[in-house]
């Protein structure tokens, strides 16, 4: 069974081991693996709770807005295609 934790509940377990719990039983209390917990300390390491939210909702608009220029960029493809066929000929 795959737990999910949220930003704030992997900075707190971070957190934990800064304090000198060692690693084996925050890992074991926690009920994650040590490479688990690497992956949090590298990806979550040395950022407040609420700069990880604040990335991470960056990184979600970041995606939103991507995919938002690729579709602009299909109907702009599109409606060139289109127009093109529309209007034959030399343009400028």
């Amino acid at each position: 069974m795959k737990k999910r934790y949220s930003v704030e509940q992997i900075v707190a377990v971070l957190k934990q081991a800064e304090l000198g719990l060692s690693v084996v039983e925050l890992t074991r209390r926690v009920g994650i693996s040590e490479q688990t917990f690497y992956r949090w300390k590298k990806q979550y390491a040395g950022l407040e709770t609420d700069q990880v939210r604040e990335f991470k909702q960056l990184a979600e608009e970041n995606t939103r807005l991507k995919k938002l220029v690729a579709e602009l960029s299909l109907d702009k493809a599109v409606l060139r295609d289109v127009l093109s066929k529309k209007f034959p000929g030399p343009r400028s």
